[in-house]
């Protein structure tokens, strides 16, 4: 018998001063069974971080072809596409085909770093790619928040981001590790 996606609710209240986007969010996250709580709440990380009305999760995990989040326009068309931990080259490359703008999110320091340097020269060529690198404390710190049913609100300034429950507060300072130039 095939496990079940373990569902999370979360209301997600968003101040973000560098993009003067302020919005409440209610959000049905899946974890797919094969999921960790650290890796579903980066994927909670991407989508503040990157908030928009459009901004959904897609299947990620359960299909090849699909991002952890995307946001299409009204003509199905791919302005954003999200992924998160290490995939591989062929994977990016095939999503910069397709998108007007990909951004991949890693983290697990260690592996990202290994992952990182055998990649960054090829991803070089990708002009719509921006790659950002969460530490590990900031990872197991936002783990440290999931719960089945979540309440946080999200404060973003300068590049960095403030995740709070109303007692534990993460924060989280991404690294650049490519930034996009189209």
């Amino acid at each position: 018998m095939a496990l079940k996606a373990t569902i999370f609710k979360v209301e997600l209240q968003i101040a973000d001063m560098d993009r003067h986007y302020y919005a409440d969010h209610a959000l049905t996250l899946a974890r797919h069974p094969s999921e960790t709580d650290e890796r579903m709440m980066v994927r909670l990380f991407a989508f503040a971080r990157y908030a928009h009305e459009y901004l959904d999760f897609a299947k990620g995990l359960s299909v090849d072809d699909e991002p952890d989040l995307w946001q299409q326009d009204l003509t199905g068309a791919i302005d954003l596409w999200i992924d998160v931990g290490l995939p591989d080259e062929r994977r990016v490359r095939k999503a910069c085909g397709r998108a007007r703008q990909v951004v991949i999110v890693t983290y697990g320091q260690r592996a990202a770093d290994i992952w990182w340097g055998q990649n960054s020269k090829a991803f070089a060529k990708q002009d719509n790619l921006t790659v950002l690198g969460l530490s590990t404390e900031a990872s197991q710190g936002l783990a440290a928040l999931a719960q089945r049913t979540m309440r946080l609100q999200c404060t973003v300034q300068d590049g960095e981001m403030w995740l709070t429950d109303g007692a534990e507060t993460v924060h989280i300072v991404p690294t650049m590790l490519q930034g996009a130039r189209a």
